[in-house]
């Protein structure tokens, strides 16, 4: 029997897919990601409207995940339109040329009973740094629900250039607190 290298390559694929873990699809309307920072030492919280998460995740073989997430940086919703376009504007988050910010995870491994630490890569208005969360996660009405929070420093990716660089008014420090719940 001869076996022609198109269907053995396709072969070797699907097992490998199988081996790996399970994709799972994101229920946007039960998750969220938001951002939490203070304004004049006031606490803010801004909500991400737009966003998509790809998961591949088995609870049996955590090590295998993988995750990445895209945020649509002009989606951002701080309950006020006018604030809204000016954080979409070049000084803040330059949606215009770049309208997303994304992170892709490199290593997900257990950290007990239902918890996670992720290690990835933040990109933000192009500027793209390595993370690590806890997340925990456990399983919410037959799917898997994600949650965590992951501090940055926004003047690390040039969010509030220009006058908004002085801290006195905004905080370096946001917190990006998601939670995704996703199943088969």
């Amino acid at each position: 029997m001869i076996l022609t290298r198109g269907p053995l390559l396709a072969s070797l694929l699907a097992v490998t897919l199988a081996a790996g873990a399970a994709p799972l699809k994101t229920d946007t309307a039960k998750s969220s990601i938001t951002a939490t920072f203070k304004q004049m030492n006031v606490p803010v919280e801004a909500t991400f409207r737009t966003f998509s998460a790809q998961l591949d995740y088995d609870p049996a073989k955590p090590e295998a995940a993988r995750a990445s997430v895209d945020i649509t940086t002009a989606s951002l919703d701080l309950g006020d339109p006018d604030m809204n376009n000016e954080v979409a504007k070049k000084d803040w988050f330059n949606s215009a040329q770049f309208p997303k910010a994304t992170f892709v995870s490199s290593a997900i491994k257990p950290a007990g009973p239902g918890k996670l630490n992720v290690t990835g890569k933040l990109t933000i208005k192009g500027k793209a740094a390595n993370v690590s969360f806890p997340l925990a996660v456990r399983s919410e009405g037959g799917k898997q629900l994600f949650e965590g929070a992951l501090p940055i420093r926004r003047l690390a990716y040039n969010i509030g250039d220009g006058e908004w660089k002085d801290t006195s008014m905004v905080a370096d420090e946001v917190v990006i607190r998601f939670r995704v719940l996703a199943g088969q």
